[in-house]
């Protein structure tokens, strides 16, 4: 039975499951689950991802965590019990999972590879978190290393930024606005600061000022190197190099002469621990020196030098790592890392105390290297903290018995308790004599220890740390040297109690070598460690005398030389004694050493001495404590403890005598800790008051003095000791405390009263201070500063003595007291803020009850600098604490009243602040482009978060008494002006980064509360009579600006974040919404004031993608409407508004097409009620429309869209704004995108169409125009004359210089009239060039295809419509399909030409229609006249063209088994388009269809003439040696001819329609067949002086070609004639048979008569009938060819195989006799004028695409029963090609290459341009220079132009000159 769970309520999945069972839920691993229910192993819950789907899993599957769980039922809340970061680390790695992959996506592999490492870093910090093995220390530093990371990760990807205290989240809710803006900023820095080490420690630092001390172990692993064969001594000290010193004593090791530890107990134990290293000492440019000292013989590789039993310490050799190599690795590591020290060999002795520096500086002469890099093997680990946190973290280390390594000198910190008494001797150097020996001797130095009695003091010795101390030191030997340096350091510990008397006693030896290895005893040095006055041995070097003395000497009666000068400064000696009995000195032989006393007891300071032992001078006290001041800091702080105890010692024993001296002195120590050198020495000064302190009676004293001083003020000249009390007054305070506790304790509270008044007393004199007028004394100025800087340090010692309210009030008593003004000067200004900024932040502002007392006057001053805006930083500052404690208490007891009184004091001062400040930045920025020092973005926030944090902490009670509080209206209204603005500006100026999301979101809602709460007093006291415009224009901007906020759009959040922030705060733009809609409502009338002025931030509002929004506002828009209706009778206003703002609002990237429905929806159902209905509805649907058409636009220039599209849809909107709205500027806007848009796909001639709009809106006239757009003011007349020099040039570039010669005449025409003939001159030297041009530079004629896009996905401007587009240079059928295709990704290719039912038009898909269409030329006479060379005509075939047709052959009635030419009908469809290409688009919507049938017959007769009409060209142009060089043009094309007729060709025709049978059963066509007939007999004449031309020019290799065209020449018109002699048989009134089919003549006689041919006979062939005139359009032979194709296309596919029918051949010609439906490959395109032999052979392509078999298909002839392939001969016999043939072939593709402009190269030849698309376009119908004077501009044949004798409009005239054509030679 299934039971609802109590604990089992949440779990992460560990084992994915299918959910294969009944209700199963389908889980992956990882997940979180819910749990609701649970039966028997099984569960029943929930995904949180997918909370909606609920199913059961298996127990098992999950792992199960602790949760709270809130609201038990149905609707409860489970939140997991865990770690606030762990949840943070788990939902922002499932957050960046999904950008981390977009990264891969997007090519930002670096950034993908860090986030992965970052990303696997968080993983395994938070498995260390949820171990729950780690130290507080551990979890700390832990997630100081998690939030590092996730702040790094989210500033990376754009994320917002997380707010942190502790290391964790904080909410929003509790804490004040100005402690979150705070956090962010430190948020921001520890990002940046993020690779920093100590960052978090010091962000999240302790209270406590102590410096923290760092600690260095070393541990010595092996000694490798250790060939010595002896005991060695290893020291390792610190050494700094710059000073030239070691700072550390030395640590020492004893190995055996195996390199093993002398002790077995210390192997793996030999390691140290160099103590109280400061940050100052890491900075030093420290070594770890190594010195290598064996013990045994004198030299080591000579065994006689000295007995064996003798052992000497010997120098061996050193080494040396530099700290800063290893201190970067070792500072990151928190464990051991090993190091290699090559131990180097001194290659002089005299050198051995330097070795180390020679070694640091590379003085490789002087020292050896060993011969391999092993030496000695160390491990190293920085530790940081005091020692006791180092014991406590690091136990193993101390557990190895480590020896601590103490430096030199004292630590940064001494605390009480911390006892050291140690001397450092250096033994320096000596000077010794020879002694008569021929070589110099080996010194031993030999020092004890002794103290006064004589005694050797035991164990007062040491080497180093890490042995046991020793009685007797002895020195190294140096081999031979009589000035032997050591520069050894010996450390002497010697107890506190034997360190007077106590002396040093040096004895020096001579070391021979000879067999008995004796030392001999040659002199002796000494020094007592103390002086006679007390004082130590002084830190610097001694020269002490050496005594002779032999080895006889005994020292037991040391008295004997005590009373001797131990050196020269030494004048004690006895002067009684007679020499013979005393040691005589040796004057030429000296020792140096020098000393360092590191202890806290004994002093080398004689007047601290003397005051330390005042009671032995009693009488001095006054003079002593006078020279306190002249002792040095350091000795002062050592003995601190000691010098206050004798302080109050001296006080108690006569306190009128010496208080005044005391109190001084007290100064003096207190004012000594406030050097920052010695600043870390106050804890020691704190733990001694509070646990130390004896003097019970010292504060009636102190309290006597202070007040003493205080009062003296303002009468004394100098203040200096006067402020140094002021200076002490925090110590002071704490003494008067303890010592009152103390005597308070000793007597039960006696004296109570005495004390509170003297308390009283000495506040009036505080007071008093404050109270004086500075400003004539600057240094009165200076004591009432160093008084403030110390006043709020006191506060907690009173609040030890008296309650909260009496120190409150004490407190505000001495604020009051300060003056008003804040004139005074400006420092004083600052120290004033400071210290009640201290106020503020101290503890007693924390109690409510203080608060209540303090507040009043802290925000008077506040106020008065505010006012003045002065030291608005500080001031920020402590507004910044108050809020934040206000916040705080306001979570446990109410804080009404104080938020009532800052209200009152600060609401309206700081939005004159904030006003001010951003006015000041922005001019600022305008300016100097940076801000003054007072305007930057931190001030600015500062103040924002104030006036935020007040704003928030305000109740409707309080802004009722804010409301309430103004006198007048025009208060009420300054105010609210004030406040919208500045709510305005927070919005507007970013006052916030863009990812402080936590900050904007809650800025936003602050604002939104507080505009609810101000709106009613808006409405009530501004509507109606007292309506006030500035204010409702203020409110609603704002509103405006609110909705339209970023951080508020939360359909650009992610899921997840936008459930977060909706669950906190709602939809704010709802709620904004909702109070605009009802302030517009109450308006009331006055809505007329905000028209059109509001319409386009409403419009922005609507825009908003939020349907509530959109529903709330839209409506509004009727209300204007409406509202202007009443007032004007129209709503042109609005609609002009509406229609302008609509433009710039979604070209910015808004609105969407549910906004448009909606927008038409909301506002015509609103309309359908009012009286103006139609001409609402009417402008509703204009705008609807226009909306379409904008986001078309939008949508394809934001997206990865093709050119085509975007200047598809650009003339689509600039037709919409010219023909249905009329907005001009608009429209001129437009045009110059769609220029620039042609201009970078290089359609020049369309760039100049495009232009040729807004020159046709100019006029010839001075009226000066605006700067608009790029073109600078100038008068229109310049405008214009500019425009038209871009517009030639334009045309020019696109070779179209037909288009540009008329506007050439233009402007020559305007030059003229002006009389400016230098531009005259210019113009026609381009008008002439043109014409230059048109006849000798190479044109390509482009190819038209038709397009249909068919489905509800294309866009609107596409939908469903049709198009003919104008194809780029060589491009074909198959290349257009593709760039469709590539295009149109996801459209269909529809495989058929029919025209497409309703299931496609209304599919939810895309279908794309496409085939090649020929144009239908305009201007026939032109093409008709016959001396027009064919390179003009050819211009005008397929230029200003508006109608295009394609053919679809189909069989009527029965189908003629043996010649389907009978049946074979044709479906013509002409196109007529919405405007002639080329134009202002490649392509233009088709207009309207027209469909007719062309009969077989008529067919064949439009078949015949279109080749005769070819033939004669081609003809011509050899004739008249346009063509020259190479024939195979005209060899192919009489071949092509003359063998289809012979085998098939013409004969089908003459089959199917000279038969007696059909002229009988068809007598209507009698006509046509005599026309069929003529124009057959036309064609034979054609041929006759076609291979007259061809003999004369034939190559003699293709001699026997000729000879065959001749014998097919002969049957062919042997067959025609008797075809037509049975045909005239049955045609009536045709007896008569023509010449050519006579048969009286051969062949070659035919061809003699015809050849040449008079222009007579050439008028005979012409017949201009409409259908010859069609016919010469294109090369429709060359179509006839079979084409094949891939099966890529999205049209109908042939093959060669497939081709048995005349209907299939139809499918294949794309020429006006048949459509290019089935081919893939449209017609060629004919070269204009072709040149130098070349032809119209298959695409234009290279000749590798030849190469292709399938290519190669489309060269070759048909089949014989092909009748229509009258272009190419059939080549084969037998299926193989002849000869000749092959030799033809090889001359025709092989060389072929495409005939352009000889100035492109060949990669300019083949480049397709970007395609173009043509769309509904008004270019000609509306403009006038194109359609009404001007006709002939767009198809002009150029005739010369001659001025009339009156200017009259442009082009009227021009003039129309036919031309006879040359006759045929």
């Amino acid at each position: 039975m299934w039971t609802p769970t109590e604990d089992e309520k949440i779990g992460v999945v560990v084992c994915s499951f299918r959910g294969s069972v009944s209700h199963g839920l389908t889980l992956e691993l990882g997940e979180t689950v819910q749990i609701l229910e649970k039966c028997e192993g099984w569960y029943r819950g929930f995904s949180t991802k997918k909370p909606s789907i609920k199913g059961i899993f298996p127990a098992g599957y999950v792992h199960l965590k602790k949760a709270v769980v809130s609201n038990r039922g149905q609707y409860e809340t489970v939140v997991p019990l865990e770690d606030p970061i762990i949840t943070e680390v788990t939902s922002t790695l499932q957050e960046w999972s999904v950008l981390w992959k977009q990264l891969y996506v997007k090519h930002k592999v670096d950034l993908f590879y860090k986030l992965r490492h970052v990303m696997n870093e968080l993983i395994d910090l938070r498995r260390q978190l949820l171990s729950g093995h780690l130290t507080q220390d551990q979890v700390r530093e832990v997630k100081r290393h998690i939030t590092v990371r996730l702040d790094w990760g989210n500033e990376h990807l754009g994320l917002d930024l997380v707010p942190r205290k502790e290391f964790e989240m904080v909410d929003a809710d509790q804490i004040s606005v100005s402690d979150l803006y705070k956090m962010h900023l430190s948020s921001r820095h520890s990002v940046q600061q993020s690779t920093s080490q100590d960052g978090g420690r010091q962000r999240h630092g302790e209270t406590c000022r102590m410096p923290v001390p760092h600690h260095l172990f070393v541990n010595l692993k092996s000694f490798t190197y250790n060939t010595i064969g002896e005991d060695t001594d290893i020291f390792f000290s610190l050494y700094d190099l710059r000073e030239g010193k070691q700072i550390s004593e030395k640590f020492m090791v004893k190995l055996n002469k195996n390199g093993g530890p002398k002790n077995p107990e210390k192997v793996d134990r030999l390691c140290a621990l160099f103590t109280d290293l400061s940050n100052k000492d890491m900075k030093r440019d420290l070594y770890i020196v190594s010195q290598v000292i064996r013990t045994g013989r004198m030299l080591l590789n000579d065994s006689k030098k000295g007995p064996p039993h003798v052992q000497y310490r010997r120098p061996y050799g050193c080494a040396v790592l530099a700290m800063s190599d290893v201190l970067q690795t070792i500072s990151e590591l928190k464990e051991e890392k090993d190091f290699v020290l090559k131990v180097y060999t001194c290659n002089n002795e005299n050198e051995w105390y330097q070795i180390h520096e020679n070694i640091i500086r590379k003085s490789s002469t002087k020292y050896t290297a060993p011969s391999t890099n092993y030496g000695l093997i160390i491990s190293l680990q920085l530790l940081r903290g005091d020692m006791e946190q180092v014991r406590r973290e690091n136990p193993m280390i101390f557990n190895r018995g480590v020896a601590i390594t103490r430096k030199l000198g004292f630590p940064d910190v001494i605390m009480p308790g911390d006892i050291r008494n140690d001397l450092y001797l250096t033994l320096e150097r000596g000077d010794f004599e020879r002694g008569g020996k021929s070589v110099q001797k080996n010194i031993e130095v030999t020092m004890y220890v002794l103290y006064a009695d004589g005694e050797i003091l035991k164990e007062c010795i040491s080497l180093g740390s890490g042995e046991h101390n020793i009685s007797e030191y002895r020195s190294f030997v140096l081999y031979h040297n009589n000035s032997p340096r050591w520069s050894e350091v010996v450390k002497l510990p010697i107890p506190i109690d034997r360190f007077r008397g106590s002396h040093l006693r040096f004895e020096f030896r001579h070391c021979s070598t000879k067999d008995k290895g004796e030392k001999k005893l040659f002199g002796f040095a000494f020094t007592p460690l103390m002086r006679e006055d007390g004082t130590t041995l002084s830190d610097e070097s001694h020269e002490l005398y050496v005594y002779k003395c032999d080895e006889n000497t005994t020292f037991s009666n040391h008295a004997l030389y005590l009373g001797l000068p131990c050196c020269k400064d030494d004048f004690n000696g006895c002067p009684n004694i007679p020499s013979s009995l005393i040691f005589q000195r040796s004057t030429k032989e000296t020792l140096w050493i020098s000393t360092q006393l590191s202890s806290t007891k004994l002093t080398q300071n004689v007047d601290l001495l003397a005051l330390l032992k005042w009671k032995a001078h009693p009488d001095h006290v006054m003079d002593i404590l006078g020279r306190l001041r002249h002792v040095c800091g350091e000795e002062i702080v050592k003995f601190l403890q000691d010098i206050l105890d004798t302080l109050f010692s001296i006080l108690d024993d006569n306190t009128d005598k010496y208080g005044p001296l005391v109190f001084q002195s007290l100064v003096f120590i207190i004012n000594l800790l406030r050097d920052s050198k010695f600043y870390h020495f106050r804890p020691v000064m704190d733990t001694y008051i509070q646990k130390h302190f004896a003097g019970a009676l010292a504060y009636k004293e102190l309290i006597r003095c202070l007040k003493w001083y205080m009062d003296r003020s303002a009468e004394v000249v100098r203040q200096d000791h006067i402020q140094e009390a002021m200076r002490a007054l925090e110590y002071l305070f704490k003494f008067i405390v303890q010592s009152r506790i103390l005597y308070s304790r000793a007597t039960c509270g006696m004296e109570e009263d005495q004390f509170r008044a003297s308390i009283q007393e000495l506040f009036q004199s505080i007071r008093f201070v404050l109270s004086l007028d500075s400003r004539s004394s600057e240094t009165l100025i200076f004591t009432q500063a160093a008084l403030l800087n110390s006043f709020p340090a006191i506060f907690d010692e009173l609040l030890q003595m008296f309650t909260v309210q009496e120190v409150a009030e004490f407190v505000r008593g001495t604020l009051g007291s300060m003056p008003s003004t804040v004139h005074i000067g400006q420092s004083m200004d600052v120290v004033k803020l400071q210290s009640i900024a201290r106020t503020v932040d101290s503890r007693l502002f924390s109690f409510p009850e203080s608060r209540r007392i303090l507040l009043p006057v802290v925000l008077h001053h506040i106020h008065l600098h505010l006012r003045q805006q002065k030291e608005l930083l500080i001031c920020s500052g402590i507004l910044s604490s108050i809020f934040s404690i206000i916040k705080s208490s306001s979570l446990e007891s109410s804080v009404q009243e104080e938020v009532e009184m800052m209200v009152e004091s600060l609401l309206d001062v700081l939005l004159q602040t904030l006003l001010a400040i951003m006015s000041k930045s922005q001019s600022q920025e305008a300016v100097r482009g940076q801000r003054c020092p007072q305007c930057t973005a931190e001030i600015t926030g500062e103040y924002v978060s104030c006036l935020l944090s007040l704003l928030r902490q305000m109740s409707d009670i309080h802004f009722q008494h804010l409301l309430d509080n103004f006198q007048s209206k025009e208060e009420l209204k300054e105010f609210l002006l004030k406040i919208f603005c500045v709510f305005r500006n927070l919005m507007k100026l970013s006052i916030f980064p863009r990812d402080w999301n936590v900050m904007r979101l809650l800025t936003s809602n602050i604002i939104v509360s507080t505009t609810q709460y101000l709106s009613p007093a808006l409405h009530k006291s501004f509507t109606d009579a007292d309506f006030d415009f500035k204010v409702w224009n203020s409110y609603f901007s704002l509103a405006v600006l609110f909705i339209n906020q970023p951080s508020l759009q939360l359909e650009t959040l992610t899921p997840a974040k936008r459930k977060k922030v909706f669950d906190k705060y709602g939809d704010m733009r709802v709620m904004m919404a909702y109070e605009l809609f009802s302030m517009w409502q109450n308006l009331g009338e006055n809505k007329i004031h905000f028209i059109p002025g509001m319409i386009g931030p409403f419009l922005g509002v609507t825009l908003v993608p939020q349907n509530e929004v959109r529903n709330i506002m839209i409506p509004i828009f009727h209300d204007m409407m409406d509202w202007e209706q009443r007032k004007n009778g129209n709503f042109k206003q609005v609609e002009a508004e509406l229609i302008d703002k609509l433009d710039s609002l979604v070209s910015e990237g808004k609105g969407d097409e549910n906004y448009r429905e909606l927008f038409s929806l909301l506002l015509l159902e609103k309309i359908e009620q009012e009286t103006w209905r139609e001409t609402g509805i009417s402008f509703v649907t204009s705008v609807t429309r226009l909306m379409e058409r904008l986001l078309d636009y939008r949508d394809c220039m934001k997206g990865d869209e093709t050119e085509n599209k975007k200047i598809g849809c650009t003339v689509n909107l600039l037709n919409f704004y010219k023909s249905e709205i009329n907005k001009e500027e608009m429209y001129i806007r437009y045009i110059h995108k769609l220029c620039d848009m042609h201009l970078q796909a290089e359609n020049y001639t369309e760039a100049a169409f495009t232009l040729l709009l807004y020159w046709e809106l100019l006029h010839w006239e001075e009226r000066p125009l605006r700067e608009f757009l790029h073109y600078p003011a100038q008068s229109e007349w310049h405008r214009k004359e500019g425009l038209c020099r871009k517009v030639i040039h334009y045309f020019n570039k696109g070779k179209c210089w037909e288009y540009g010669i008329p506007l050439c005449r233009e402007l020559a025409f305007q030059y003229e009239s002006l009389y400016d003939y230098q531009s005259l001159s210019w113009i026609r030297k381009m008008e002439a060039a043109y014409y230059d041009n048109i006849m000798e530079q190479q044109r390509l004629e482009p190819e038209f295809f038709r397009v249909g896009f068919y489905g509800r996905k294309f866009p609107f401007f596409l939908r469903n419509k049709e198009f003919v587009c104008r194809g780029h240079d060589y491009e074909r059928l198959e290349a257009f399909q593709q760039r469709m295709l590539g295009e149109f990704p996801q459209a269909i290719a529809m495989q058929h030409p029919n025209q497409p039912d309703e299931g496609i038009l209304q599919g939810d898909a895309q279908y794309l229609q496409i085939y090649a269409v020929s144009a239908v030329p305009e201007n026939m006479d032109v093409l008709q006249m016959d001396r027009v060379p064919d390179r003009i005509k050819s211009f005008y075939r397929v230029n200003n063209v508006r109608r295009f047709r394609y053919d679809r052959p189909f069989h009527k009635g029965p189908k003629d088994r043996e010649n389907e030419f009978k049946s074979l009908w044709i479906e013509r469809t002409t196109l007529i388009l919405t405007h002639p290409l080329p134009g202002i688009s490649r392509w233009f919507e088709v207009d309207k269809r027209e469909l007719v049938e062309v009969s077989p017959l008529e067919n064949a007769i439009y078949v015949v003439e279109n080749k005769n009409q070819e033939l004669r060209t081609l003809i011509s142009q050899y004739q008249h040696k346009q063509l020259h060089g190479n024939i195979n043009l005209l060899s192919m094309c009489l071949n092509g001819v003359i063998d289809a007729a012979v085998n098939g060709g013409i004969a089908r025709y003459q089959e199917a329609f000279f038969d007696k049978e059909y002229i009988s059963s068809h007598p209507e066509d009698t006509e046509k067949i005599t026309q069929l007939k003529d124009l057959m007999q036309e064609q034979v004449h054609v041929l006759g002086v076609g291979l007259a031309v061809h003999e004369k020019l034939v190559h003699p290799e293709m001699r026997p070609l000729h000879k065959k065209l001749i014998d097919q020449f002969q049957m062919m018109r042997s067959s025609l004639c008797h075809c037509f002699y049975v045909a005239l048989q049955g045609l009536p009134g045709l007896d008569k048979l023509s010449p050519a089919c006579s048969g009286a003549s051969t062949p070659r006689g035919i061809l003699a008569t015809h050849s040449p041919m008079s222009p007579e006979s050439i008028k005979l062939m012409h017949r201009h009938s409409p259908l010859n005139v069609l016919g010469s359009v294109r090369h429709s032979s060359s179509s006839l060819s079979s084409h094949t194709s891939s099966e890529t296309g999205n049209l109908l596919i042939m093959t060669d195989s497939m081709m048995e029918h005349p209907e299939d051949l139809y499918r294949m010609q794309p020429s006006p006799s048949s459509s290019s439906l089935s081919s893939t490959h449209s017609a060629p395109s004919q070269m204009i004028n072709s040149g130098h032999g070349s032809i119209r052979v298959g695409s234009p392509s290279l000749p590798d695409r030849y190469r292709h078999n399938r290519e190669m298909l489309m060269l070759l002839p048909p089949h014989r029963d092909r009748p229509s392939s009258a272009m190419y001969p059939n080549i084969t016999e037998n299926g193989q090609p002849t000869n000749h043939q092959r030799a033809l072939y090889h001359q025709v593709i092989g060389p072929c290459k495409p005939c352009s402009d000889p100035n492109l190269s060949v990669a300019d030849k083949v480049l397709s341009a970007p395609s173009s698309w043509s769309l509904d376009s008004g270019t000609r119908d509306t403009l006038p220079f194109l359609s009404a004077h001007v006709g002939s501009v767009m198809a002009p044949p150029v005739p010369p132009r001659t001025l009339p004798p009156v200017a009259p409009a442009p082009y009227t005239c021009l003039t129309h000159q036919s031309t006879v054509g040359p006759g045929w030679q």
